[in-house]
């Protein structure tokens, strides 16, 4: 069992959802060797502004991430918009924005805990407990007490209008 950003992890289950999930550029900007060459990468710009849909946005640097399943952090870019001072981080494909796991694990342990009333393994409990409180938190703000779905149409309801099912804010 290695320690990696503050949890516990078995190992190679992560690592296999990570690389079924990842943005295909993730493996080229991880932060081992030379400087210039972990920061190039071919990920595209933001054509827009996603708050005021202004036509231009500046780059903004870079930023050390931390992602489960990778020892080392990623370089990731960011942009930032002239007009309304929106930071735009670009992230690797199949993550929530500001979770450091990917949303196929995240969904995995929903269902495993309602379906067999137990955590996956690999995962702290207390992430996956954080996770779980935060789905019925939104169900129970946006539905109400009759909810229509269950926990794992919840989550997929909520991903799929593009809200992140599991973020604590509302």
């Amino acid at each position: 069992m290695q320690k990696n950003g503050g949890e516990f992890f078995k190992g190679e289950a992560h690592r296999q959802i990570l690389k079924r999930t990842s943005h295909d550029n993730l493996h080229c900007c991880q932060s081992q060797g030379n400087s210039k060459k972990k920061k190039k990468y071919l990920w595209k710009r933001p054509e827009t502004c996603p708050r005021c849909d202004a036509d231009k946005v500046w780059g903004h640097g870079f930023v050390l991430a931390y992602f489960d399943g990778l020892n080392d952090g990623i370089w990731l870019k960011r942009y930032r918009c002239p007009i309304c001072g929106t930071v735009i981080r670009l992230r690797p494909k199949g993550f929530f924005s500001r979770f450091q796991s990917p949303i196929e694990t995240i969904r995995s342990s929903i269902i495993l805990k309602q379906s067999k009333d137990r955590w996956l393994d690999g995962v702290s409990r207390s992430r996956q407990l954080h996770w779980l409180k935060a789905l019925r938190r939104r169900m129970s703000a946006v539905f109400g007490h009759v909810c229509p779905y269950d926990l794992k149409g919840a989550f997929d309801y909520f991903a799929n209008v593009g809200i992140n099912p599991v973020s604590r804010s509302i």
